[in-house]
């Protein structure tokens, strides 16, 4: 089964109008939650299909355990907005917790099973002009999800073609979600 053969495929112009319209989203975030740290996830998903029924559900999976998980950790949490176009599902949360507290939990999910290893999840904080890293907790970088290698090497180098991504991302559907 291929879940990519369904959606509207996008162009570089639209996803960069969606990172554009994510950015003032959370401006506005931080100005209802100033003391507040700020989680924004969505799917890392290669190709001009961004989102359809198939990709939804997939996320709303990843979505339930990454709130389980903050739930087992007794880290209370508010889902303040969330996205769904044709550029990808996205989440947004504020968590009364420091920042590397949160970005440990992130990562965990991200780490912990092959679902979560197509999520980003950037943890961000009012006052600081980046999310906080992988790199700034002293954590390895993240790791392709189909190598061993860094994810940034193989999206640089274009080591893996987008038919391969998306065959994976497939399989991961069928075996979580279908």
């Amino acid at each position: 089964m291929n879940i990519f053969n369904e959606g509207n495929s996008q162009t570089i112009n639209q996803v960069l109008a969606a990172k554009d319209q994510r950015v003032a989203l959370q401006q506005a975030i931080f100005k209802k939650y100033p003391a507040d740290t700020l989680v924004d996830v969505n799917l890392n998903i290669p190709g001009p299909i961004k989102n359809n029924q198939y990709l939804e559900k997939l996320f709303q999976t990843g979505i339930k355990q990454l709130e389980n998980e903050w739930q087992e950790l007794g880290y209370p949490y508010k889902l303040v907005s969330a996205l769904d176009q044709d550029t990808g599902s996205e989440n947004f949360y504020i968590l009364a917790l420091p920042i590397k507290k949160v970005k440990l939990s992130t990562v965990e999910f991200e780490d912990q099973t092959q679902l979560g290893r197509l999520f980003d999840a950037d943890v961000l904080v009012k006052d600081q002009a980046r999310a906080i890293s992988r790199k700034d907790l002293r954590r390895k970088a993240r790791q392709c999800f189909l190598c061993s290698r860094p994810a940034k090497e193989c999206a640089r180098s274009r080591r893996h073609s987008v038919s391969e991504m998306q065959e994976y991302i497939s399989n991961l559907y069928t075996k979580y979600v279908k």
